[in-house]
């Protein structure tokens, strides 16, 4: 079978077109490793021969681009690209100057300048690429190269490939002490670092507490192995990060649950010291065994809650993934709806509600205009609260969801000199 080709392949009873991207050889038998074409790499599986159907149609791989051909492409691509902005800033002249094009806000940051893309064509983009550098990867990052991984105590089925030693990927199996980080190809091993280790959080400063979460703040040029580790563990299960050595510019806000063990991870994003784009968002991650809890909310919560004691309005780095765009809009809907709501704000702009929630209004105008809450009405925007989302506004909260206190937040913006902002070894 050539590396390349699509065939069709039985998934849960029914046959799937997938590529076929390498393949190896486990315990004398031959199996592949195939992307279901239309679904997102998470997919990604390692199948046997007898799973294809050579009944069907089988597509070779397709021939590559000669490079003249390619330069060609897009130098055309340049100058249609110039024609379009043309176009689009003659459009943009017949928009009053008070009024917003909300038909073009690129709130996801995928959408290239000249480029017109519907909010189904881009969610449809997230779904089926799943990644910002995908085109470009070499053959063997295509491929997952673990089955199974064991954080602590939970057993965890890997996304994507991860640039961990060659060496411990032999058996497909790996072994991550959830306190330390440190990884292990043998269970012996681990087992034995665990009876020894005495690290029982994450090694930062607690900047907060309550009865549900704590939060611990690493800064990446103090404690760059263990950042490295989170890194190299956060790459299993987000396909477009690209960021596993070079932690010295970057925080790391750490989420932990407290047991009688310890205080175990859960999730995380990282912010860069100091961002030319006011990002309070580098990368963030909620760990598969604790998703779909609401954890990932309270990591947004929480970058928020920074942004409000810095001063600033701040945003996630572009472009999301397709479940953290997912996660935002979410968080976005319920935070603008509570307020509107709860506060009974009637005549409120856009940069008022920016200050008092720390989201930029770029993101706030995406959100009102996904609730349909947008109207124009004599010359000016307007925002309405319609009885479609007082409802929701009651269903969401009859369900009881923890809130982070910002009252228990006990932390200072950091303030870092030229040389500590530099990479060094």
């Amino acid at each position: 079978m050539i590396s390349g080709c699509q065939v069709y392949v039985n998934k849960n009873g029914k046959y799937q077109l997938a590529e076929v991207l390498g393949n190896q050889v486990q315990k004398d038998e031959t199996v592949y490793y195939v992307h279901y074409v239309l679904y997102n790499k998470r997919l990604d599986e390692l199948i046997s021969l007898d799973k294809i159907d050579f009944h069907r149609p089988m597509y070779p791989p397709k021939p590559a681009e000669r490079k003249e051909k390619r330069h060609k492409k897009k130098s055309k691509k340049r100058n249609n690209d110039v024609k379009k902005n043309t176009r689009s800033t003659t459009a943009d002249k017949s928009l009053k100057e008070d009024e917003v094009d909300l038909d073009n806000l690129n709130v996801q940051g995928i959408i290239k300048d000249g480029e017109k893309m519907s909010r189904t064509d881009e969610l449809e983009k997230l779904r089926t690429s799943g990644s910002m550098m995908q085109s470009d990867v070499h053959a063997l990052a295509r491929m997952r190269n673990f089955n199974k991984v064991y954080i602590g105590n939970h057993e965890v089925e890997p996304w994507y490939f991860s640039p961990y030693p060659v060496e411990y990927t032999e058996d497909g199996v790996l072994y991550i002490d959830d306190f330390s980080l440190k990884y292990f190809s043998s269970k012996k091993q681990f087992e034995r670092f665990r009876m020894k280790c005495t690290l029982r959080h994450p090694p930062g400063n607690e900047v907060y507490r309550d009865s549900y979460v704590s939060f611990f703040e690493i800064d990446g040029k103090k404690q760059r192995t263990w950042c490295r580790n989170l890194c190299l563990l956060s790459k299993l299960f987000l396909d477009h990060k690209t960021l596993y050595y070079d932690v010295d510019p970057f925080l790391f806000y750490c989420m932990t649950r407290r047991d009688e063990y310890g205080y175990h991870l859960v999730g995380y994003f990282s912010k860069e010291k100091e961002s030319t784009d006011s990002y309070n968002v580098a990368c963030i991650l909620t760990l598969p065994q604790y998703q779909r809890h609401g954890f990932g909310k309270l990591l947004i919560q929480f970058s928020y809650e920074l942004s409000k004691k810095e001063g600033k309005v701040g945003s996630p780095e572009k472009p999301l993934s397709d479940l953290g765009l997912l996660s935002y809009r979410a968080y976005w809907t319920e935070t603008l709806v509570t307020l509107l709501i709860e506060n009974k704000l009637t005549d409120v702009s856009i940069d008022e509600i920016s200050q008092m929630t720390s989201m930029t209004t770029t993101d706030i105008l995406h959100t009102l205009q996904t609730l349909n809450m947008l109207k124009y009405y004599k010359g000016q925007h307007i925002i309405c609260v319609s009885d479609q989302v007082s409802s929701a506004y009651d269903k969401l909260h009859k369900k009881k969801k923890h809130k982070l206190d910002s009252t228990k937040l006990i932390w200072k913006p950091p303030v870092f000199t030229a040389a500590q902002l530099r990479f060094g070894w």
